[in-house]
């Protein structure tokens, strides 16, 4: 099979623990080059990685280095920048979440992607985790009968301890767009994408200024289906905590850990594994899946998910939410 060539650009935390790691122990795939503005860590992860061909300016490495596809890890206001430079390139793209700061950002990336015909992925790796693709297996085959209600939390310090996290300008906003956009996507993925017909949200700004750092809010659906989510930077708690439940007219489904029954009759059919990974290695394998999947989609034998078109639902769905804490009113979609 022909090696495939990509290249990044951003060198902070999650292309450091994740993309690189993965990627150069992946067969058949090549970094070829890396592009990152600040010079001294440029220098020491290129180095650590092996990788020759360095950039500080990403424009220089996509005109001079023959390569297949880029991923975008740079910090959410160069995203749409970026990839639309990438696709005009003649590349294919993956964007680390969240897609762009706002909407018509968004849109502008989708747009690129139709019109130099490139495929444009959203990295959304919870979708890759073992524990989320069996559950989603059950709900397809119709174990858990039909989902009606998704309830679902994540707490954890924000994903980047660089200060643009906190600047709604820079970032598109706080922890809805660091952990409430990944979690909102799972659940939905989940329940097949029912359309939207009103959603409510609560904000807080208890720890930072500019960005709210925890969230709450319910979701309904036009089917009958409902969800609510809680997502915080800051809630007092041991640890950090996700979960997230979907219940359907026939059984339910657990996430973190992993859990699953169906009622018939008197009887409970019990679908949990004897053993389950822990919570880094689903981490870990999250990535590994998504990066994996990337790869074959290049390589033209896997149909995209997450794409650049999905992702413009989500980032309406975040603007409704922001929309509603600020008017403190349920707000309709459509």
């Amino acid at each position: 099979m022909k090696e495939t060539k990509i290249g990044i650009i951003g060198l902070g935390g999650v292309a450091q623990l994740v993309h690189l790691p993965i990627l150069t122990k992946l067969k058949n795939v090549k970094v070829e080059a890396v592009a990152e503005v600040n010079k001294n860590r440029l220098k020491t992860v290129a180095e650590n990685f092996h990788i020759k061909n360095r950039f500080t300016d990403y424009k220089k490495m996509l005109n001079e280095i023959e390569l297949d596809a880029v991923i975008v890890a740079t910090p959410t206001k160069s995203h749409s920048e970026i990839a639309i430079e990438v696709m005009k390139n003649g590349l294919d793209v993956m964007i680390e979440k969240p897609i762009a700061v706002n909407y018509l950002e968004a849109k502008k990336i989708d747009d690129a992607a139709k019109k130099y015909k490139r495929k444009a992925i959203v990295g959304m790796n919870f979708r890759y985790r073992p524990d989320a693709m069996l559950l989603k297996s059950l709900i397809n085959s119709g174990e858990i009968g039909e989902p009606f209600y998704v309830r679902c939390g994540w707490t954890r310090k924000q994903s980047s301890s660089q200060k643009w996290i906190q600047r709604r300008k820079e970032a598109g906003g706080g922890v809805l767009f660091d952990l409430g956009i990944v979690l909102l996507d799972l659940g939905i993925w989940l329940i097949d994408y029912p359309p939207i017909k009103s959603v409510s949200a609560q904000t807080f700004s208890h720890k930072v200024k500019g960005v709210e750092d925890s969230a709450v809010g319910f979701i309904r659906f036009k089917n009958s289906a409902v969800m609510n989510f809680e997502v915080s930077w800051s809630l007092h708690s041991e640890k950090d905590s996700f979960n997230l439940t979907v219940f359907g007219t026939e059984g339910t489904g657990h996430l973190n850990p992993f859990r699953a029954y169906k009622k018939i009759e008197s009887t409970r059919i019990d679908y949990t594994p004897s053993s389950t990974a822990n919570s880094k290695n689903l981490f870990k394998k999250s990535y590994e899946n998504e990066l994996k999947y990337f790869i074959s989609v290049i390589q033209g034998s896997a149909n995209i998910l997450s794409s650049s078109s999905e992702a413009l639902t989500r980032m309406k769905l975040l603007e409704s939410l922001y929309e509603s804490a600020a008017s403190q009113k349920e707000i309709k979609i459509g």
